[in-house]
């Protein structure tokens, strides 16, 4: 396996665990990986009236930064304007909506490292 698929394989792990993160607060998942040309949104999700647009980033060790230092002004921009054509293209309203980051360290041990920030931007 390829550093390429070995990181897209740890992603995968680290939505998996995101996701079950979110349903264990009762938050209910909509849609994931919610593409458009101006980008990706991780995990699209329902906070009770509240849409939240969730960032997932995975780390294997802090070699290169925690996780949540990778969602960096660019990285949320793009969000937005993602999450901006998520909107424009449906008809259920909510209340408000937020943004959300989910980062996440796979230790050695196998246990996740899970930190949720809501609001984060």
């Amino acid at each position: 396996m390829g550093k390429t698929d070995a990181k897209q394989v740890l992603g995968k792990k680290g939505e998996e665990q995101a996701q079950q993160h979110l349903k264990s607060l009762s938050y209910a998942i909509i849609v994931t990986n919610y593409r458009a040309a101006c980008g990706e949104i991780d995990i699209i999700a329902k906070d009770n009236q509240t849409l939240v647009f969730i960032e997932v980033k995975t780390r294997r060790n802090l070699n290169f930064g925690s996780p949540l230092e990778a969602v960096n002004l660019r990285k949320q921009l793009k969000i937005r304007r993602t999450a901006l054509h998520y909107l424009a293209t449906q008809s259920v309203a909510y209340r408000g909506y937020r943004f959300d980051v989910i980062s996440l360290l796979a230790t050695s041990t196998g246990i996740w490292q899970i930190d949720h920030v809501v609001n984060a931007f």
